[in-house]
């Protein structure tokens, strides 16, 4: 990466709402784990364990930093399933297999949709303009802001 890249990510990550560094890191857990599944078929096990682990650290901040206090039944699913994709990318890890990392791929996926839509609706309550369609397609389709380096 050169320095006007590396300037660019750094810009960008310090001028994010909190909402959007979630974000960011979604759309980092989800392209790590994609080139983690190309490793595997590439048969590249250094890479592979590399973006695993580069994987498990997003997903596990994402579990330290849950805040039980606010809606406690939530934060513990959330723990529960953060729990079980760490377990799916250790198996996917040890036993060289892409199968449970497509799946922790669809569930991170989805989770940042879920995510995205529960974000623009909170500000579209907080600005008033909540039930007018913000996108041209109507729908929350994954887009990610920025890759995540």
């Amino acid at each position: 990466m050169n320095g006007y890249t590396n300037q660019y990510v750094a810009n960008s990550v310090n001028a994010a709402s909190p909402e959007q560094l979630m974000l960011m890191l979604y759309d980092g857990a989800v392209r790590f784990i994609s080139l983690a599944i190309q490793a595997i078929d590439n048969g590249q096990i250094d890479k592979r364990a590399y973006y695993i682990n580069k994987t498990s650290a997003i997903v596990s901040e994402f579990a330290a930093t849950l805040d039980h206090n606010q809606d406690a039944k939530l934060a513990e699913d959330l723990d529960a399933l953060y729990s079980y994709m760490l377990g799916r990318m250790m198996e996917a890890n040890l036993k060289n297999k892409t199968e449970p990392l497509h799946e922790v791929k669809t569930m991170l996926s989805d989770l940042r949709a879920t995510w995205a839509q529960a974000i623009e609706i909170n500000k579209e309550k907080k600005s008033g303009t909540a039930g007018t369609d913000t996108t041209s397609s109507g729908t929350n389709a994954y887009r990610p802001l920025v890759a995540a380096m």
